[in-house]
C-alpha cells in the first residue's frame, strides 16, 4: 500500500504554507506501509518557537481553506515540536534543536520519501512551485 493521491495533494499543500513562512528541511514520508493511522509524515523545521506558532498556523489555515481541519494538535504551549494530526497527514513542525535530537527521519529511514514539488534555495529553504512540469505551482 502507498499513501492516497489526496495525502499527497494534502502534504504539498501543507508543505508549500510550511515554506512560505520560511520552514526549512521540509521532507515527508511515506509511512502508510509501516502505520495504518495516517500515510504520511511531513516533517518542517523552524529557527524559533515564533516561527514553530507562524508555520502551524499558516499550515492550518491553508488546510481549513481546503476544508481540513486536524483532528488533534500537540504541543501547541511550548511551540518546540508542534504535531497536527489532519488523519492522512501528520505534520510535525519542530525547533532545530528537537529535530536534530529526535531525528524521525532516522527513525523512519526505511519509508519513502513524497516529492512535495518544492525546490530548495542554497541556503537550505524550501520554496514552492518546483512541482511535476507542466503542473500549475498555485494549484
Amino acid at each position: 500500500m502507498t499513501a492516497a493521491d489526496q495525502a499527497i495533494e494534502l502534504a504539498r499543500v501543507a508543505a508549500a504554507a510550511a515554506a512560505d513562512k520560511k520552514g526549512t528541511d521540509i521532507h515527508a514520508m511515506d509511512v502508510s506501509e509501516h502505520l495504518a493511522i495516517t500515510d504520511i509524515f511531513l516533517l518542517v523545521s523552524a529557527a524559533n518557537e515564533r516561527q514553530v506558532g507562524a508555520i502551524v498556523d499558516a499550515v492550518s489555515e491553508a488546510l481549513a481553506q481546503r476544508g481540513i481541519k486536524a483532528a488533534r494538535t500537540e504541543g501547541e504551549r511550548e511551540n518546540r515540536w508542534v504535531l497536527l494530526d489532519f488523519i492522512d497527514v501528520v505534520v510535525h513542525v519542530q525547533h532545530q534543536e528537537e529535530r536534530q535530537t529526535y531525528s524521525l527521519e532516522r527513525l523512519w529511514k526505511d519509508c519513502p520519501q513524497v516529492d512535495l514539488g518544492l525546490e530548495e534555495t542554497p541556503g537550505g529553504d524550501a520554496v514552492a512551485g518546483a512541482g511535476e512540469p507542466g503542473e500549475d505551482a498555485d494549484s
